[in-house]
């Protein structure tokens, strides 16, 4: 099939190659790649240029696999289970314990942490991610906005079913730090292809300031319903509590190095 003249338009011109130019110079291969679709659809959907560098930078930054399979130097903080203060979270050191196991994503089965910001919900689901590749398991991490652009980019050309398709490869996919924002429409749809493709297929840990039968409150009614009832499922539900970690750092001084 012939690619549309716009499309062959944006991915042609001296401007077009010196930034492909410059892609090499800068060591930049993942961009390189992804600019012959990024460009043409920024071009259609009108983005703002804001919005195409940080997709080409998260192309960047996601490394080789087009379904942002992440290895351990790619996880977004880098923590680990080795720095994970376990007496210190309000999950009952049993349930981390087995948790860690990882048996749960052999068995396909889900995993939520739930609770307020500052208890550990992204360092808990971080260090799952880094004990799965150790592990020689495929993770995917996304945050909301990596699912909302996804689907930006996969609308233009009718291939979102493929785009998710791909990620379902992996053993576990793990969606962070959902609820402090509405979801976009985009975005909601993202969550909800994700979570229908994997349902009993793939292992999903999510984390959310909001427990995920209160996702109607920050997407639309039908799709979160849809959503959550696969979600939960097959899903073991996981509660941060107590006070924000990083307020109680700061108010005692401990989130800083003292200074002279």
């Amino acid at each position: 099939m012939q690619a549309p003249a716009s499309a062959v338009a944006a991915t042609s011109g001296a401007a077009f190659d010196e930034a492909i130019a410059l892609t090499r110079r800068l060591k930049l291969p993942h961009i390189r790649r992804a600019m012959t679709e990024i460009i043409p659809t920024a071009k259609a959907q009108r983005w703002d240029p804001a919005e195409t560098v940080r997709v080409l930078l998260a192309e960047e930054a996601a490394g080789p696999d087009a379904a942002n399979l992440r290895t351990r130097a790619a996880f977004p903080t880098g923590k680990t289970f080795h720095i994970w203060n376990e007496e210190a979270s309000s999950i009952p050191v049993s349930t981390q314990s087995a948790l860690r196991t990882l048996e749960w994503v052999g068995r396909r089965e889900n995993l939520c942490v739930v609770g307020p910001s500052g208890t550990g919900k992204p360092h808990f689901s971080e260090a799952f991610g880094q004990s799965a590749v150790d592990a020689g398991m495929t993770v995917a991490w996304f945050t909301i906005e990596d699912l909302e652009a996804l689907i930006r980019r996969h609308r233009v050309d009718d291939s979102v079913s493929k785009a998710i398709s791909r990620i379902t490869r992996t053993d576990l996919i793990i969606v962070d730090d959902i609820g402090l924002l509405p979801v976009s429409p985009d975005a909601a749809e993202g969550l909800y292809r994700l979570v229908d493709a994997a349902y009993e297929r793939r292992s999903l840990a999510v984390s959310s300031n909001l427990h995920p039968s209160g996702f109607d409150e920050i997407m639309p009614k039908t799709l979160a319903t849809a959503t959550v009832d696969r979600l939960l499922h097959h899903a073991h539900v996981v509660v941060t509590q107590d006070d924000s970690h990083r307020l109680a750092e700061a108010t005692t001084g401990r989130g800083v190095v003292p200074l002279g």
